[in-house]
């Protein structure tokens, strides 16, 4: 009878343990993180970025380089390139997105910056040496948003030429979407490429 009771007086503890941890475990806490992740709903729901219209066309965290038809005036702002072994300008998107592998010495890697920076300075109309770095480079994810103020810079010109606005108010639109530095001093600062092609009226997604 004796060994009946404890059996029975463990099991009911371990019952006891089991409904306490689900509780805790398996409401409570993920019922918690969900909350807080409510705070910043912005960021948990991918950072969408919504044109005048409330329409979502894109993250404020992933670039997408969006491309000009073939034989038409290019009126996009361009971000950082993703490149691969075969395409030095492969599309900024995220379904892209993959490191190279390369390192600096790689002949590869040369190749392809200098052939981004031929194609660019032929895009923009300016000598190759006034290429930014970053315009020929990728960053770490291949999704890079932002570019740098020199590369936003180096493409009002033609911005302003194909859209039929003003190299000022070009500029304007540019300079509303430059965040500086991080904390005032980390990192440089930065354009945010989709923001900036939304003010030029450059995208406009069906939605309800």
């Amino acid at each position: 009878m004796l060994i009946i009771k404890q059996v029975l007086r463990q099991s009911i503890v371990g019952l006891a343990v089991l409904v306490g941890l689900t509780v805790v475990l398996g409401a409570a806490y993920p019922a918690a993180v969900w909350g807080i992740s409510r705070i910043g709903s912005a960021s948990a729901e991918g950072s969408t970025v919504t044109d005048a219209r409330g329409c979502v066309v894109g993250s404020s965290l992933l670039g997408v380089d969006l491309t000009a038809p073939a034989g038409r005036p290019d009126p996009y702002l361009h971000s950082r390139v993703v490149g691969s072994a075969d395409d030095p300008f492969a599309p900024g998107d995220p379904s892209a997105s993959a490191a190279s592998q390369q390192g600096p010495n790689s002949e590869l890697l040369a190749k392809n910056i200098d052939a981004r920076r031929d194609a660019i300075a032929v895009r923009e109309g300016v000598a190759p040496s006034a290429v930014p770095v970053d315009a020929v480079t990728g960053s770490g994810s291949g999704v890079d948003p932002d570019i740098s103020e020199a590369y936003a810079a180096l493409q009002v010109p033609r911005l302003a030429r194909v859209n039929g606005r003003s190299v000022a108010d070009v500029e304007a639109i540019v300079a509303r979407h430059t965040s500086d530095r991080q904390l005032g001093f980390l990192g440089q600062a930065r354009v945010n490429v989709l923001e900036v092609n939304i003010d030029l009226g450059l995208l406009a997604p069906r939605c309800g």
